[in-house]
């Protein structure tokens, strides 16, 4: 039942981004936006719960409550808007400026692909459709859908734009994609700000640890390709810009580990940065710190068993 509601509404949004003149394609977005916030009671709870583990020290209630509703309204206009500029695709150079597109072309000038970091903010798919407007050969790493229906028409849109997919699963089949996308100096687009669950490195994200993945400068270190971050923000209404930072390179000193662990927090404070001058462009329905550090599990079962000791005295 909800995959086939989600369906409905994707074919709605499908639906008015091709036919809405582009002055009320945004009030849709936002009314879209206001039912989402005022129904989706659950999803609405994490955002307030994700937003104060972020702010709630600089941020008063009825701010981190402001911005989740910006958020809301944010992640509905992106929805339309994307269905908009994937039946008007000459829409897009007009309306997405790129800053720093030297510095993607400077990473490739290298010959061994380039590792794009960056993360569910902003319109992320309309960064992928700029970029192969640049004639650059872009691949995104992403999860399948539950829904297939639903998986298969987003796939075909990429395809439609030159976006090409590699799925994280089969593991095996994603790494060797992977590798070979950089092999053949393509861009490997990897969304880095996602609840890693046990694997990866534990992080520091808004002050609080986060599991992170470590896959993306692996390859990095593997291949030898640089590391390119890169965000997309909106600048009012249909008008986006691209921010492409320099190349980094994973440092030579040190063990593995050190040095992937310094990259991922080098990249994390990078991807917190654009989150705190746009928060509304993030996703905070993501249960984020959902994973806990061992250590803190077991502080916490020491501290319970504690407890028990007392009660029992």
């Amino acid at each position: 039942m909800a995959y086939s509601s989600g369906r409905v509404v994707i074919g709605f949004c499908d639906f008015v981004g091709g036919i809405v003149p582009l002055g009320l394609l945004y009030a849709f977005g936002r009314f879209f936006g206001w039912a989402g916030y005022a129904f989706a009671v659950k999803h609405r709870r994490i955002a307030i719960e994700s937003l104060t583990m972020a702010f709630g020290k600089t941020k008063t209630p009825q701010e981190i409550r402001r911005i989740c509703r910006e958020c809301f309204n944010s992640m509905a206009c992106l929805a339309v808007e994307f269905f908009m500029f994937m039946k008007h695709p000459e829409r897009i150079k007009k309306f997405v400026d790129i800053e720093g597109i030297d510095n993607l072309k400077k990473a490739l000038a290298e010959g061994k692909g380039v590792v794009a970091i960056s993360a569910h903010f902003g319109s992320f798919p309309l960064l992928l459709s700029r970029l192969a407007q640049e004639e650059c050969k872009v691949n995104a790493v992403m999860r399948h859908m539950r829904d297939q229906k639903l998986d298969e028409l987003f796939e075909d849109k990429r395809r439609l734009m030159r976006v090409g997919s590699i799925y994280t699963q089969p593991r095996q089949t994603c790494v060797s994609q992977s590798l070979k996308v950089l092999r053949d100096n393509e861009v490997l687009f990897v969304q880095l700000d996602q609840n890693f669950g046990t694997g990866g490195v534990f992080v520091d994200f808004f002050g609080v640890k986060a599991a992170t993945a470590t896959g993306p400068i692996v390859f990095s270190m593997r291949t030898g390709a640089p590391i390119v971050p890169m965000f997309i923000y909106r600048l009012g209404g249909p008008r986006h810009r691209i921010v492409i930072e320099p190349p980094i390179h994973v440092d030579e000193s040190g063990t593995k580990s050190e040095r992937l662990l310094h990259a991922v927090e080098r990249l994390t404070a990078l991807i917190e940065k654009y989150i705190r001058q746009h928060p509304h462009e993030w996703g905070w329905i993501h249960k984020r710190w959902k994973a806990r550090p061992k250590e803190e599990k077991q502080g916490a079962m020491a501290a319970a068993a504690g407890d028990v000791d007392i009660d029992i005295a």
